[in-house]
């Protein structure tokens, strides 16, 4: 399959976390990709838009988290499938590989909102180890994605922004980088809102981190 081909998946569910969050379960059809990989999905109108994989690598469908744009061409039309819909998926793409080609060299995980795709596809991929932290950052409690599955996994910490919560830091991703192990030789990976990875680059910057140790994928801008 090149870069231009686009192949027919068929729904398997839509999970809806709420009006403006869900999850979309495809058949995999023997894709093969790497964690960190996106995809574009198209829909029955000829739009697409790009998404980042979510489910692991040994995995027999694909998974993405999407939130859903009240005036988008994409994503509603993807939240309204039902199973058995066809929706068009091109090859994987992509250069961002969380925790991988860096030897056994430590890193942290950093992500907000949907941003915590490309990770939770490398939690559930075989051969690759947890990060030595991860900072997940959310609007709301119900926004977190995953969170379960996480924390069984690595030592997780959440920011939640908009409501109080009796087990989460109530607040901004950012006010809990000083909790973060600064180990030398460190990686950082950087996924989701365009103003979180500007903030958290010129955070870890300030603090002696080169910038070829920080590795930012942009989910939303602004």
């Amino acid at each position: 399959m090149s870069a231009g081909d686009v192949a027919e998946h068929k729904v398997r569910r839509v999970e809806v976390v709420h009006e403006s969050l869900f999850v979309l379960v495809l058949d995999r059809n023997g894709l093969e990709f790497m964690p960190g990989d996106c995809v574009a999905l198209h829909t029955g109108t000829g739009q697409s838009r790009p998404y980042s994989i979510a489910s692991g690598d040994g995995e027999g469908h694909l998974q993405f988290v999407i939130r859903k744009m009240e005036e988008g061409e994409v994503s509603p039309w993807l939240m309204a499938r039902k199973p058995g819909d066809a929706v068009g998926v091109s090859a994987p793409f992509g250069w961002f590989r969380p925790g991988q080609e860096i030897g056994d060299s430590p890193f942290i995980f950093i992500a907000t909102g949907t941003g915590v795709a490309p990770f939770l596809s490398c939690s559930k991929s075989s051969g690759l180890k947890a990060p030595a932290g991860f900072l997940y950052g959310v609007r709301r409690e119900a926004d977190a994605v995953g969170a379960d599955h996480l924390a069984n996994w690595c030592d997780l910490q959440q920011a939640i922004s908009r409501e109080r919560t009796e087990n989460h830091h109530f607040g901004r991703l950012t006010d809990l980088l000083d909790t973060m192990p600064m180990m030398p030789e460190t990686h950082y990976y950087l996924c989701g809102l365009e103003s979180m990875i500007s903030e958290v680059t010129a955070w870890l910057e300030g603090r002696g981190v080169n910038l070829s140790y920080i590795h930012r994928e942009v989910f939303f801008h602004g």
